[in-house]
């Protein structure tokens, strides 16, 4: 039986972040083995959960890995561990959209059978915080908040005035945290500012979050609440097993064939401040699959890994860093030549802008016949997709569901072979099917389809 408690919010903004940030950190300062995770597609809190764990952050999305993986993956990734925390996404009962409590916070608090702790921006009320907490409480009897963590309180007097308020709300007030400029992290356009740019400030962040909480909660009350959760009926996710959750028609259980007689195949893995968009389980079946996994850093790495047999670009943040890839010259001229010869190369958005001709007119890698450049226009959502061309991940006519998010766009969408047809929000192919490149601004979460990985190290041979 693993104790976990998942911290949710009524809307974005109100500190789930901070506060579960800092009850990992606190937790872990106590000599207790926590497991971080993360409801949703977001690959930045992930970082901060890390950075106060020392364990990776997993994220638990029901979109894209299909409600029956969500507990053998937090399994997984809670496997020898005192505790888990799990923080949610946007408002509590916010999920995919038109896709009724798909892929909210509420869902994966059910799956889990998770008491749910709900943090309260209370800046400006004070006894309609009690209207709210019960709305909140009672909107689905089958999520159980066990407590309210009210943030952002002004003073003495404003924190009377709201514990009388909940006092007859059955719901107990687990904490109370005033304002804290030392916490913060600092947001752009994407959200907040990742771990790896941010280096020490952010170890300081964290040792401030952490502070906070152990200044403003009862932690022995939210420790006996988390431990008060009933055992969870599941089995671990194992990295190279699974079942095409999404592909349509009957389940068919997967596992990658590994042959004693092939070498392994090594896969270079960007990463450094560029390029910080990953999902750990990403890793853990390419290596299932027989891969050695290699990770390189685009902005200060000349040259790709030795033996390089195929490469995984993911998501990040190039446009912030353009004149420092441009002018990596050598390493821009490597991506060109493995992709020439052929090699596996998976590109995620980031990794897209990265493989394209140029990026706000500083030259890329010129592997796509595209240039991209920054817009004003936010794309943001879940994507229902289905594989144009045969590739190195998907066989034409597979689906995967996946999630955009990016603030760039890239011209041509779509090259002469597309990677996807989307189905939702309106239907449109995009991305790059060339070679051995499958390039797109759709990020996908390979424990839904554990095939992608096995089929990609399989044309690394």
């Amino acid at each position: 039986m693993v104790a976990r408690l998942v911290i949710a919010a009524p809307s974005s903004g109100a500190g789930k972040t901070t506060v579960a940030t800092g009850l990992m950190a606190a937790f872990a300062g106590r000599g207790l083995a926590v497991s971080p995770h993360k409801v949703g597609p977001d690959y930045i809190d992930p970082g901060y959960h890390a950075l106060a764990t020392g364990r990776p952050g997993r994220n638990l999305d029901a979109y894209m890995c299909g409600t029956g993986l969500i507990a053998p993956l937090f399994l997984h990734g809670a496997r020898g561990c005192d505790l888990a925390v799990v923080e949610g996404v946007m408002g509590l009962y916010d999920g995919a959209a038109d896709q009724g409590e798909l892929a909210s916070t509420a869902q994966v608090a059910k799956l889990l059978k998770a008491p749910v702790v709900l943090v309260v921006d209370a800046s400006s009320q004070s006894r309609s915080v009690a209207a709210l907490v019960h709305g909140f409480a009672s909107w689905d009897p089958e999520v159980r908040i066990g407590g309210v963590i009210l943030n952002k309180v002004a003073t003495d007097r404003h924190e009377h005035l709201l514990r009388e308020a909940l006092g007859g709300s059955g719901v107990p007030v687990l904490g109370v945290l005033r304002r804290a400029p030392a916490v913060a992290t600092p947001s752009r356009h994407l959200g907040l500012v990742p771990v790896a740019e941010r280096q020490a400030a952010a170890v300081e962040a964290v040792a401030a979050q952490a502070e906070q909480v152990l200044a403003g909660c009862d932690m022995e009350a939210l420790l006996a609440l988390a431990r008060s959760a009933p055992e969870l009926h599941a089995e671990p996710w194992v990295p190279g097993v699974g079942e095409r959750l999404h592909a349509g028609g009957p389940v068919v259980p997967t596992r990658p064939a590994l042959r004693d007689d092939c070498p392994p195949r090594r896969v270079a893995v960007a990463g450094g401040a560029a390029f910080t968009f990953s999902y750990a389980e990403h890793t853990e079946l390419l290596q299932a699959a027989g891969a050695e996994v290699v990770t390189f850093d685009p902005l200060r790495d000349e040259s790709l890994p030795e033996g390089t047999s195929g490469l995984v670009i993911g998501g990040g943040f190039p446009e912030m860093y353009g004149a420092e890839l441009s002018a990596n010259e050598p390493l821009r001229k490597a991506v060109a030549e493995l992709a020439a010869a052929g090699a596996p190369i998976a590109a995620e958005c980031a990794g897209l802008l990265y493989l394209a001709r140029s990026l706000d007119g500083r030259p890329m890698c010129g592997v796509l016949e595209a240039d991209a450049r920054m817009s004003e226009r936010l794309t943001l959502g879940y994507r229902d997709a289905v594989a144009v061309s045969d590739s190195v991940l998907a066989p034409a006519g597979a689906r995967m569901r996946g999630h955009e998010f990016h603030r760039t766009v890239i011209e041509p969408g779509a090259g002469a072979l597309a990677a996807w047809g989307l189905r939702q929000p309106e239907r449109r192919v995009e991305g790059f099917v060339q070679g051995g490149v499958h390039a797109s601004y759709v990020h996908t979460h390979w424990a839904g389809s554990p095939e992608a990985a096995a089929r990609f190290v399989e044309h690394c041979a």
